[in-house]
């Protein structure tokens, strides 16, 4: 194990299936039918309040993901399999199903940047499925050195998704005008496609660690 392969594994690759899971982009319809007649300098807070909760789940999903598993006698292989399901799940619905926007209009005078936006917007339950799964990885690690640098890496990939999703809905208005509804129900459908791979890789992962333990 090098430090160059916790990188692409815990960096690169965890960043990247956090912004596929997160989906940025899908998010903005989302969030524009939340913030109608709000000021840019309120939309910006309640985008940071949103990604900073949203964020603050992935990372003690990371970190007590592993304490929660052992509570319940669940198996890092089952975590996978189950996971992974979920993951599928969520990408074949944005997949197969168009985004609906006005599903989520809630115009009231309410802070909705924990509910519904950051949870279970942006941190849904694939999100904490995706990040619990990395977390049962670095578990498996042996050396409790290359262990803390995985996860202090995986906090740097949580991060990283988190200025990425803020800055999308930061920037959201623009966005929307600039590509327009259709593109973003492409980009939602093309997630949908790399979510179901991520699921089937996870759970293909799960198996493998099943057979493992058996033999």
């Amino acid at each position: 194990m090098t430090l160059a392969s916790l990188f692409s594994q815990y960096f690169l690759g965890a960043m990247l299936s956090f912004v596929v899971i997160t989906n940025p982009l899908s998010k903005i319809p989302m969030f524009l039918s939340l913030t109608p007649g709000q000021t840019p300098v309120q939309k910006n807070r309640v985008a940071f309040t949103a990604c900073a909760y949203a964020g603050a789940i992935m990372v003690v999903s990371l970190i007590g993901g592993n304490l929660v598993l052992s509570m319940f006698g669940i198996s890092y292989g089952a975590l996978r399999v189950a996971g992974g399901l979920v993951v599928a799940g969520v990408g074949y619905k944005m997949l197969y199903q168009a985004h609906d926007s006005t599903s989520h209009a809630h115009r009231e005078s309410v802070d909705v940047s924990f509910f519904p936006l950051a949870m279970p917007g942006i941190s849904g339950p694939g999100t904490i499925a995706v990040v619990i799964g990395f977390s049962t990885e670095i578990a498996e690690i042996t050396d409790w050195r290359w262990k803390i640098a995985a996860i202090l890496i995986t906090l740097a990939a949580i991060g990283g998704t988190m200025l990425v999703v803020w800055l999308s809905l930061k920037l959201s208005a623009k966005i929307a005008e600039r590509i327009g509804p259709s593109a973003l129900d492409v980009l939602t459908r093309l997630m949908g496609f790399l979510l179901i791979c991520i699921g089937v890789q996870f759970v293909g992962s799960g198996i493998r660690t099943f057979y493992s333990t058996l033999s």
